[in-house]
């Protein structure tokens, strides 16, 4: 395993414990699997080299106190502030409940945190490190570039293990490349990041030496490890599940679900997928795995050797990890050097700031209320059929959710509110939400996060327009709107919201 993989994020004065003593613990955030798990690899191989046992803990994310509208209530509630759905906890809980039943049955105690709000998540965490049943002398842990994971590991749980005097190693198990070796700044965009990761994408685009999990329990009895329960009752309470967003049939958590949807893909679609994954009424040509890499269930970096070692449709081969590798990578770039505003207009570049608040008071032709962009009611079908999606499917073509987002910057009073409603709605809704390529894709539709400018226009300015003509010059509109039928009749009902405002003199500027 190369050391670039890995970060110490404690000081060079926190030195690691004598073999044979306390426990190793792996904090498993991002990466939510037994296999092809480079942070587990870590833990598990100082485990052995030490004689400790292994353990594993996760924090389940508090739930909010209670959500309330922002403003004047006609924006949503920020998503810290809205509890999990149905359709997420669902996710999140399978794929827990699978690798708990992995870890039990190579007798590795796995525990699930259950902290009482945000801000006392690591301290929550480090209780019970230092408790006397775990007795913690080094942690691991995965990486996410995300806020809260960030406050959790860097600004809570740290202080803490420096002050206990607790070595913390963090590793990228989730990036091809790690995010902090790829690169040592926000890159502009997909084109300058794609030179650094090239250089050294022979390096680390290789096989995970996964550790053997039954010698995982060196220098304990089996009958002196506690196995706590995975008690799902418990954790669905704690959550406070929002039931009004219910689990898809189409995804199922875990690691086997995904690379059985990996399998389809390379069977069936990867051959024209450098052609039509950008041709909404072919569904099944995109690979369909963001769910599963995203929550960590599965390993990009397996699926992209994988795909390698077919040697087979070159184009499609090359598309595909172009997406899956530059593309996504570049999503963790930008969080990541972006830690305090990723989700906000001021994280633009400063040509896009400029002509957003410059046309921020341009006349709206259409101006629609959240409730009313929520359940698809437009006079758009092709947006309702798109809205409708990931609705009811939990998901949204690539290609559409461009389209999407950059005709709710169109339709709202302002590029703030336009954000707002976008992230919510990605979030809430689909199972690759809250995550870095959701805040990209929006930021990259509505404030041209790794864009450029273009022909400056009202409303939009220098940000890229598209329009429906436009999809209908490279897609069959038709077909994918009458998958959703709803969305036809909704324009109608969404009649006398036209022409709502002439103008918005009232609108925020970007700081």
């Amino acid at each position: 395993m190369l050391p670039e993989r890995t970060r110490i994020l404690t000081s060079d004065e926190v030195e690691p414990m004598k073999d044979g003593t306390g426990s190793v613990v792996y904090w498993m955030q991002r990466d939510v699997r037994t296999s092809d798990n480079w942070a587990l690899t870590l833990a598990s191989s100082l485990a052995q080299q030490r004689q400790v046992p292994l353990r594993v803990i996760y924090a389940l994310p508090p739930p909010p106190e209670a959500a309330s509208r922002r403003d004047d209530g006609s924006r949503p509630p920020a998503m810290v502030d809205l509890p999990m759905t149905r359709r997420h906890a669902d996710f999140l809980l399978g794929g827990l409940e699978g690798v708990q039943k992995e870890f039990r049955a190579h007798h590795i105690p796995f525990h699930v945190v259950m902290a009482p709000s945000h801000d006392k998540v690591g301290k929550t965490v480090c209780d019970l490190l230092t408790s006397s049943t775990y007795k913690a002398t080094t942690i691991v842990s995965d990486f996410s570039p995300l806020r809260q994971y960030r406050q959790w590991m860097e600004l809570q749980a740290l202080p803490l293990l420096e002050k206990n005097q607790t070595p913390f190693y963090q590793v990228d198990a989730h990036n091809v490349v790690p995010v902090w070796t790829a690169s040592p700044k926000r890159e502009v965009g997909a084109r300058t990041l794609r030179t650094k990761i090239n250089k050294v994408i022979s390096d680390y685009l290789t096989d995970i030496l996964d550790a053997e999990l039954s010698k995982l329990v060196n220098g304990k009895k089996k009958a002196d490890l506690i196995m706590p329960d995975f008690d799902r009752k418990e954790y669905e309470d704690y959550l406070r599940i929002d039931e009004s967003v219910p689990s898809v049939s189409w995804a199922i958590p875990g690691t086997k679900a995904g690379m059985d949807q990996f399998d389809y893909f390379v069977r069936n679609s990867l051959a024209k997928y450098d052609t039509l994954r950008n041709d909404p009424t072919h569904a099944k040509i995109t690979s369909n795995l963001s769910p599963w890499t995203n929550h960590g269930h599965i390993s990009f970096q397996k699926v992209a050797l994988l795909t390698k070692k077919l040697n087979k449709h070159a184009n499609g081969t090359a598309s595909f990890l172009e997406e899956g590798i530059i593309r996504r990578e570049l999503s963790d770039n930008y969080v990541y050097y972006t830690p305090n505003d990723y989700d906000a207009l001021t994280a633009a570049a400063g040509w896009a700031k400029e002509t957003l608040d410059t046309h921020s008071s341009d006349p709206r032709e259409y101006v629609y209320s959240l409730e009313d962009l929520e359940e698809g009611k437009t006079h758009d079908d092709l947006w309702n059929a798109a809205q409708l999606q990931v609705v009811q499917e939990g998901q949204m073509h690539g290609f559409m959710r461009m389209y999407w987002a950059k005709k709710i910057l169109e339709w709202t009073e302002s590029p703030e509110v336009a954000l707002d409603f976008a992230q919510y709605f990605n979030d809430k809704y689909a199972l690759d939400g809250k995550d870095p390529n959701g805040f990209v894709g929006v930021g990259w539709s509505i404030m041209g996060i790794h864009d450029q400018g273009w022909k400056e226009r009202e409303v939009f300015g220098k940000i890229r327009y598209m329009n429906y003509a436009g999809c209908k010059r490279k897609f069959k509109v038709d077909t994918f709107v009458g998958r959703y039928p709803q969305a036809d009749k909704n324009v109608g009902a969404a009649g006398s919201k036209r022409k709502a405002v002439a103008s918005n003199s009232n609108s925020k500027k970007i700081k």
